[in-house]
């Protein structure tokens, strides 16, 4: 679905005040963001949190591993 950008940059500034993403200056127009560790962690316990009940059995395991070894 299509991003609506009246809520992109102030979801952005969120996160950035809640230390999970960084902001920085790419150009006099564009600003970069980027995960902090803090962010970084904070995916990590989403991500095993939702594989935990997504995982139920080696069928779903292997699956999950598959997509893993397509993002490489």
């Amino acid at each position: 679905s299509e991003v609506n950008h009246g809520r992109l940059y102030p979801n952005l500034d969120d996160l950035v005040e809640m230390g999970l993403v960084e902001k920085s200056e790419l150009d006099k127009r564009t600003n970069q963001y980027a995960l902090t560790e803090t962010g970084h962690d904070t995916l990590l316990e989403q991500f095993a949190w939702e594989f935990g009940r997504f995982v139920t059995d080696d069928e779903r395991a292997a699956e999950l591993q598959d997509l893993i070894e397509q993002a490489q």
